[in-house]
């Protein structure tokens, strides 16, 4: 069953999400499906997700859902493990880690906060694994001055991630000589294969590219390289 199919039949615990989210879901998270993985979901919501996501991966996945309103403990079952604390606790979140540990997808759709965001995001992203998903939802809070953001500040994702895409060129062979200089690069960006943005979600690719070359097969005597 798609997540299409499960969202439109679901009749358990409500499940809120707008509706582009979904293909996008299906889109990345297609190949995490039926293998052992950690999936680490960050807002229980009304507990329906963290079900919709059982079902998907598999019984193989450990479904991990946290959220700071205790009542949230009543959605936990055999395959989803419901923890309390908060997203910008890096105790709390290493406590995650030592019982779990790394997730192989994380899925923030917490306070939605600045400060929270970018408190979880440096934690557990850099020691993921190699082939690791970061997604985060509802990023439009990013434009909200009230949530610690507005359009162009520099501390919110939406903005981390842009200075990101400048980090991807990074280490071209070209770039001293046409520019004078390389282009900055921080461990994020080295750790780094893609950033997508989607209207309201952002999905980060975790898996540098080791080698920038180019190459002309059959190879071609005097080819300019780009």
């Amino acid at each position: 069953m798609s997540l299409n199919q499960y969202f439109w039949t679901n009749q358990g615990e409500p499940i809120n999400k707008w509706l582009q989210y979904l293909p996008i879901y299906e889109r990345y998270f297609s190949r995490f499906r039926d293998r052992r993985i950690m999936f680490l979901e960050i807002g229980t919501g009304q507990g329906g997700s963290s079900q919709m996501w059982k079902h998907y991966f598999g019984p193989a996945a450990q479904i991990v859902s946290i959220d700071v309103r205790d009542e949230c403990r009543k959605f936990e079952d055999e395959q989803v493990a419901i923890r309390i604390g908060d997203q910008s606790d890096h105790g709390f979140l290493n406590s995650i880690v030592d019982e779990f540990g790394y997730p192989d997808i994380v899925l923030d759709d917490g306070s939605h906060i600045t400060a929270h965001v970018n408190a979880t995001f440096d934690f557990l992203y850099p020691n993921m694994p190699r082939e690791a998903l970061y997604v985060v939802e509802d990023t439009h809070a990013a434009y909200w001055p009230a949530w610690g953001g507005g359009l162009g500040v520099p501390t919110t994702f939406i903005e981390r991630m842009k200075g990101i895409v400048d980090e991807l060129h990074a280490g071209n062979p070209h770039n001293k000589s046409q520019i004078g200089h390389d282009l900055p690069c921080s461990e994020i960006g080295r750790l780094t294969r893609a950033v997508h943005f989607y209207d309201s979600i952002v999905v980060v690719e975790k898996g540098a590219f080791i080698a920038k070359q180019s190459r002309s097969i059959p190879l071609v005597p005097g080819q300019k390289i780009w």
